[in-house]
């Protein structure tokens, strides 16, 4: 039994239709009930695979220290913290090109994280997205 779709892939994401529009809005929370410390914060940063940070919330800078590595610099101290990275387009379109990331405390600088971005052949240079629940 043949497909009625292509069989290119799908270039970009589907646009999506109302219904589901409004089942997105309609599941909107405050998250009161997650029972978050008053201090909690979340930080992030969207990354350019040149090391630009395109925007993020308490990020403050970022340094591309090799190929596929990279610092990102927090205005806080985030020593302690949960760390949540992914490969990802910096702009609203599009996907980034395959790839796996990793990251970690950056070692000697409490205000910031050490992340490394890879291809099959080794680190290389990737779009991310890193998420720093503090």
């Amino acid at each position: 039994m043949s497909s009625t779709r292509p069989r290119r892939g799908v270039v970009g994401q589907p646009v999506p239709g109302v219904e589901e529009v409004a089942g997105a809005d309609a599941q909107v929370t405050d998250c009161g009930p997650a029972g978050l410390p008053a201090t909690a914060r979340v930080l992030f940063a969207v990354v350019n695979a040149n090391g630009t940070l395109v925007h993020g919330l308490g990020a403050t800078s970022v340094t591309r220290l090799a190929a596929g590595m990279y610092q990102v610099v927090f205005d806080q101290d985030v020593t302690r913290a949960g760390y949540v990275g992914t490969v990802g387009a910096a702009s609203g379109d599009g996907l980034a090109p395959q790839g796996a990331i990793a990251v970690a405390p950056r070692t000697g600088i409490p205000n910031a994280v050490f992340v490394e971005t890879y291809a099959p052949g080794g680190h290389v240079d990737r779009p991310f997205h890193l998420a720093v629940l503090a």
